[in-house]
């Protein structure tokens, strides 16, 4: 599919599409002067679609977007930063329906058309009196060119703003999808492992766009691990609004394949910023397993190497022990021959039938565990399935940022 990165706008992610403004406030949560307050809100209701967390201990916003989700209409969503609203009890959802009912009020429309995000410190109350009384000024501050403020307000340990925009022809029309995200920790592939925000100008059902979400998601967020943990508050979800006025999306259709890679495009592109701004990473290393009996096979060994402390100490130590990664293949609980195993960095081959290629392999490889970005490919040589996945390395500067989190 032939897409065009929407380079004048990428900067503004969420605002590149058609009819949606967005602004980024500080209202109090975070010390002066940090944005802590986004708002990003589409000019028509349009569908809207979602993943959450798998995670068993959920967040107010969490439980009340999905209950929202039901009718497959939004308009507007607002986030939070420095303050979770997780694990607060029935205090905790109550001050979410508050924001979204104000929200609605300011906005002239449903309460159901109206999300809400949260992201920060678990276990503390929401100021919600902070949030209301900044809502006016919010809304004021709407702009075509705000996604990149809201951008940077969604921001906890991020270093820095994640934004995407890329358009296509589809269904006789430019479609434009544009995004944000947050994520540097609590980064692994169990939905969503971060909070995402999409908008699209496309003409769309809901329940096509739910469709395209899930597998944008599957191939994009949920192929990325920075340590293993999932939040209670991971969140993506996608609106859309129809002002490309292209013809409807349909399933199963030719134009909904184009959408779908786009969609899948954006997704990627916000996922790998995650990983290159992940806590204290300096390395980016995307795990290719091949050969495989199954899909679910193949992830499962990407995720027992992606996720391995050994194998991503051994990346930031820039120590070719590449014995770490077949220990890892072995220990995946995936059924294996270890003697049609083969395995390579960035090209260069360094076990063949389960057995290292020696010395003069180590010191090829040795160099490409010196570069910022690259590639571990396995062959397991028992199926024609394939995944993938991207890591990062696991540095001092993590332990240090997680071990000082809430101070």
């Amino acid at each position: 599919m032939s897409t065009e990165t929407a380079k004048s706008k990428h900067s503004q992610g969420v605002t590149a599409p058609k009819g949606f403004r967005a602004a980024g406030i500080h209202c109090g949560i975070k010390k002066p002067g940090l944005l802590d307050l986004a708002l990003v809100v589409s000019d028509r209701p349009g569908p809207i679609a979602g993943v959450f967390t798998n995670n068993q201990v959920v967040a107010a916003p969490v439980v009340l977007d999905r209950q929202h989700l039901r009718n497959g209409v939004g308009r507007a969503i607002l986030i939070n930063s420095g303050n979770a609203n997780a694990c607060t009890g029935p205090a905790g959802l109550a001050a979410a329906r508050r924001t979204a009912a104000a929200l609605a009020k300011r906005l002239n429309g449903p309460l159901h058309e109206a999300f809400i995000g949260s992201t920060g410190v678990i276990g503390r109350r929401l100021p919600v009196e902070r949030i209301l009384r900044s809502l006016p000024e919010l809304v004021r501050q709407l702009s075509p060119r705000g996604g990149l403020s809201a951008a940077k307000a969604i921001m906890t340990t991020d270093l820095r703003p994640k934004s995407a925009a890329l358009r296509a022809d589809i269904n006789g029309a430019v479609v434009t999808i544009g995004g944000m995200a947050k994520g540097s920790g609590m980064i692994h592939p169990n939905m969503a492992t971060m909070l995402g925000y999409l908008t699209t100008d496309a003409a769309i059902a809901s329940r096509t766009l739910q469709t395209a979400l899930i597998e944008a998601v599957n191939a994009s967020f949920n192929c990325i691990s920075v340590d293993g943990d999932t939040s209670t508050n991971d969140t993506v979800l996608c609106l859309a609004n129809g002002l490309a006025d292209n013809r409807v999306i349909r399933e199963g259709t030719a134009g909904y394949r184009r959408f779908t890679d786009l969609l899948t495009e954006a997704c990627r592109t916000l996922a790998l910023a995650i990983c290159r701004d992940g806590e204290g990473v300096t390395k980016v290393v995307k795990i290719e397993v091949a050969g495989a009996r199954t899909v679910e096979e193949a992830r499962q060994v990407a995720r027992t190497i992606g996720t391995s402390n050994l194998v991503k100490t051994a990346f930031f130590g820039e120590d070719a022990n590449w014995g770490r990664v077949m220990a890892a293949v072995g220990r995946s609980g995936v059924p294996i021959v270890p003697s049609k195993i083969a395995l390579s960095f960035d090209g260069i081959a360094m076990v063949s039938k389960g057995v290292g290629l020696g010395l003069a392999a180590e010191r090829r490889i040795a160099r490409v565990f010196r570069r910022k970005e690259f590639t571990v490919r396995v062959e397991l040589g028992q199926g024609r399935h394939e995944a993938q996945l991207w890591t990062t390395d696991l540095s001092f500067d993590y332990v240090r940022i997680n071990a000082s989190y809430r101070s």
